[in-house]
């Protein structure tokens, strides 16, 4: 019985460090990405106003250390992707707005940021942690969902979205 208790609790920590587990759930991809309303820079706008761009909707907070160790990598990553037609847009699940923005202006963000103070649409698509990241292809389908802390600009990441940058 303790063997049989061990061996199990054993399967559950392989498999939730196993690459596929964090590196993309295929049960989310292929589906339409729900609509959501942001507000970028004091403007309405929805995600669906990002159609025709490769998406890297990346739902995050200040209070989440992953969530802070990621960020460089995120700026990176838009830097690389906005001049292909993609875009980094992050989505905070911060209750407090001045800490939400202190940590934009504090951390140098690149990249639009929206605010969801009720968790409401990070819950809506499904988000079980933070850092969790949807990536929308031109379509606006979900092409791939991470789940953690990813560094996006590992050899890996550079040739993903070098593929999916180069469709249509």
């Amino acid at each position: 019985m303790a063997w049989g208790s061990m061996g199990f609790a054993a399967f559950v920590l392989a498999f939730f460090t196993l690459p596929h587990y964090r590196q993309g759930e295929s049960s989310v991809a292929g589906k339409t990405a729900e609509d959501i309303p942001l507000e970028i820079n004091g403007k309405a706008e929805h995600l669906t106003d990002f159609r025709g761009k490769v998406v890297v909707l990346n739902f995050w907070a200040t209070w989440c250390p992953p969530c802070v160790e990621e960020t460089p990598s995120l700026i990176e990553l838009n830097k690389r992707i906005s001049n292909r037609n993609g875009v980094v847009l992050g989505v905070s699940v911060d209750d407090d707005q001045s800490a939400y923005e202190k940590f934009i202006q504090d951390h140098g963000i690149n990249f639009p940021t929206s605010r969801d103070a009720s968790k409401k649409y990070a819950q809506d698509y499904g988000t079980v942690m933070y850092p969790e990241t949807y990536i929308i292809d031109r379509r606006g389908k979900i092409a791939r969902k991470v789940i953690g802390p990813q560094d996006w600009n590992s050899a890996e990441m550079v040739a993903y979205f070098d593929a999916l940058l180069a469709q249509n």
